[in-house]
């Protein structure tokens, strides 16, 4: 009898993930699973104890990727470090469709939502950069993220196809709009 091979946990992770690239949340379920391994449903178990915590480690998995993204488009030079932050969102959004609506495009309201180290670390940038407060650097971050996960969305649902140079060039006008708009706030020149 020929010994049993033994699957791991990474290779569920990896066929789980290539599953939801493919067909997105309805494409995993333990049977797709198995047959993608080409084993029974078995290891899955042996490894998850349920289908919500193989999700978890999809999701786990996916933010991995993501933050990859981001290592990759800080270290091409091509935007500043903020700037390159949010092309990297709209990169995910654009190359890994699927992925992108796992994370970024789900349902939460069951979830505990804590900031992400990347949410607090572009807010350190914008605090840094322009000398706000964490306050005001949060806000013009929360702006900021609002227009790129817009754009990302855009991307993901093929709603609208939008060349790189002209979604940059959009991140930066409205970047120094509300930037602009804050520094005329902070020194008491307000305006509605």
């Amino acid at each position: 009898m020929p010994p049993k091979v033994k699957i791991t946990r990474e290779e569920i992770l990896d066929a789980a993930l290539s599953l939801q690239r493919e067909g997105g949340d309805s494409a995993i379920n333990a049977r797709s699973l198995a047959s993608a391994l080409g084993c029974s449903t078995q290891p899955i178990f042996s490894n998850f104890a349920s289908m919500e915590l193989l999700r978890e480690g999809v999701i786990e998995h996916a933010y991995r990727l993501y933050l990859l993204m981001i290592d990759k488009e800080l270290s091409s030079g091509k935007y500043p470090p903020y700037k390159a932050y949010g092309m990297a969102y709209i990169r995910f959004a654009r190359e890994e469709k699927e992925l992108f609506k796992l994370l970024f495009m789900r349902d939460r309201s069951g979830e505990r939502r804590s900031a992400s180290p990347d949410f607090q670390q572009s807010v350190e940038m914008i605090m840094k950069a322009n000398g706000f407060s964490e306050e005001t650097a949060t806000l013009l971050h929360m702006e900021m993220w609002s227009c790129v996960h817009g754009i990302g969305t855009m991307l993901a649902t093929a709603f609208l196809p939008l060349e790189e140079s002209l979604i940059s060039q959009m991140l930066t006008d409205v970047y120094q709009g509300a930037r602009d708009k804050l520094i005329k706030e902070k020194n008491g020149n307000a305006c509605n």
